[in-house]
């Protein structure tokens, strides 16, 4: 029995990471309908980002966060305002698809030169400590990572339902042409969106490069399960996007632990379509489709 639990324990653990790195694809897709290719490339600018402060100024990834999310607030920006607004504007969504491959393709070729393809971790004073739950054991660097994600998950939560700017985000999301109409700059509002998407997804990279090796290779597969979250989970939603990870999370470790390693990716798949075969709209649905 505590083999079982302690596996649960590390799948909630794992599924909470998952949601935090998942959230900003979750967005930018339910809000501007752009599946964002280049999303895992942000979750690896984040985690070297956190690396760089670490090894240059010593500052804990945790602490580093606000520095990483404003960084890639920023580039997220004004990679929406110029090379995702003209594709889209100019051709259509499907062209946005194509442009962020490419950009994800050139990102990750670019960080290799820059950064090396050896792989990397980031190690923090707490890293080999632990905390015990009777029989149970978590790190405690986990631990953090799950809190820091907890929180940002939370506070995006509160800004999307709480605040001028997130009903600004929802009316855009929900009818572009009636939230113009009633004084809300369109564009501006998609720019802001895909900047807080590469925010959060920075921000889920320093976590994730305190639990996990990175390389720039590593985009490919964190995109892939930001998009295997949102099919589970639901577009536009934090609350989502935190079922489906932490679903996702349980299956990945129940998997490792009672089949074997190697059939992760077959079970998560298998998840995938059996979801696509009986609700589409994930668990949660479309927070954003009321009135489209």
């Amino acid at each position: 029995m505590i083999p079982l639990l302690q596996t649960l324990l590390d799948g909630l653990v794992l599924g909470g990471v998952y949601a935090f790195a998942a959230v900003g694809f979750s967005l930018i897709f339910g809000v501007l309908g752009v599946v964002n290719l280049t999303h895992g490339v942000f979750v690896v600018l984040g985690a070297y980002a956190a690396l760089l402060l670490h090894e240059v100024v010593g500052l804990d990834p945790i602490l580093g966060l606000p520095l990483v999310m404003a960084a890639l607030f920023a580039l997220g920006y004004l990679y929406q305002r110029t090379l995702i607004a003209a594709a889209v504007e100019r051709a259509s969504l499907v062209a946005s698809l194509l442009v962020t491959f490419g950009v994800a393709l050139m990102a990750r070729n670019l960080l290799q030169i820059v950064a090396s393809p050896d792989v990397r971790s980031i190690a923090t004073a707490y890293s080999f400590a632990g905390l015990s739950l009777g029989p149970l054991r978590i790190d405690l660097v986990r631990a953090a990572g799950l809190l820091t994600s907890l929180l940002l998950l939370f506070g995006l939560a509160l800004l999307l339902n709480r605040t001028a700017f997130g009903r600004a985000i929802r009316a855009t999301a929900q009818q572009p042409v009636g939230a113009a109409l009633s004084g809300v700059n369109v564009r501006h509002v998609h720019g802001l969106t895909f900047g807080l998407g590469g925010a959060f997804a920075g921000a889920s990279g320093a976590v994730i490069g305190m639990m996990l090796p990175f390389t720039p290779s590593s985009e490919a597969a964190w995109t892939l399960n930001a998009f295997v979250v949102v099919t589970l989970g639901g577009v536009g939603s934090p609350q989502g996007a935190l079922l489906g990870g932490l679903l996702l999370g349980v299956i990945a470790t129940l998997t490792a632990q009672y089949v074997g390693p190697a059939f992760q990716n077959a079970a998560m798949f298998l998840v995938l379509v059996l979801m696509l075969l009986l609700r589409p709209q994930g668990l949660l649905g479309h927070a954003f489709a009321a009135s489209r």
